[in-house]
């Protein structure tokens, strides 16, 4: 079996590599990585250096123009800061009736679809990506929840001709566990980038490095990429 993971270059989508190459080889393993004009592209060279790490074969793809209408915060083109609080925190805000401000519209619903027609057309039979159920949690991330992974895994293997399958294999985990389950498998999180903010280093105030500190320290151990 070929897997195709989408690679952020964050933790959660280095896990998935991981546990990829664990399942089914690295010689079965491809990973993917999307800009789509976000701030942080230094997320983009920790996705190639991860590969690099692994050895095994690395895409890009530019979806840049599909987002170019968006005004998410994420962006570089949007006016609209960053929040520099916990997701927590933005929920309470929006009431859990609405996406936080760095929800791309349904950004995974555009990375999975292109993600499948390239899958397809090098061989795989699988596609992995990092979602878990901290980023769903109070409607923040509505294209990480369960109910999402399971409609898109159904369109994709309905769409290939029953040759292609979808697993979120982190929808029911929060991010503690997500990382627990790295450190078993010797993730290298040094090269990890989950910072929102496009700077030499973390941030350490935006919802995804208050997330990433926390999961560490649930685990009893320094964030490696901060040491």
């Amino acid at each position: 079996m070929k897997v195709l993971v989408l690679s952020s270059g964050g933790v959660d989508s280095t896990t998935a590599i991981g546990l990829a190459i664990d399942r089914y080889g690295k010689e079965n393993v491809i990973s993917l990585s999307i800009y789509y004009g976000q701030k942080h592209e230094r997320e983009l060279e920790a996705a190639a250096k991860i590969a690099a790490y692994y050895e095994i074969e690395h895409l890009e793809l530019n979806l840049t123009k599909i987002f170019e209408y968006s005004d998410c915060s994420l962006l570089k083109h949007s006016s609209h800061e960053i929040p520099h609080e916990s997701y927590g925190k933005q929920i309470e805000e929006t009431g859990g009736s609405a996406p936080v401000s760095t929800y791309v519209p349904f950004r995974n619903g555009m990375f999975l679809s292109s993600a499948a027609s390239i899958a397809l057309s090098r061989g795989c039979g699988l596609i992995y990506y990092g979602a878990h159920a901290d980023d769903s949690a109070g409607f923040a991330y509505p294209d990480c929840s369960p109910q999402f992974n399971s409609a898109m895994s159904d369109a994709i293997w309905e769409g290939s001709g029953h040759q292609l399958k979808l697993e979120g294999p982190f929808v029911n985990m929060n991010k503690q566990q997500v990382v627990a389950t790295g450190i078993k498998l010797k993730v290298p999180y040094e090269l990890t980038w989950s910072c929102y903010e496009g700077h030499d280093r973390p941030c350490g105030v935006c919802g995804t490095c208050i997330d990433r500190a926390k999961a560490f320290e649930a685990n009893g151990i320094k964030d490696p990429a901060q040491a």
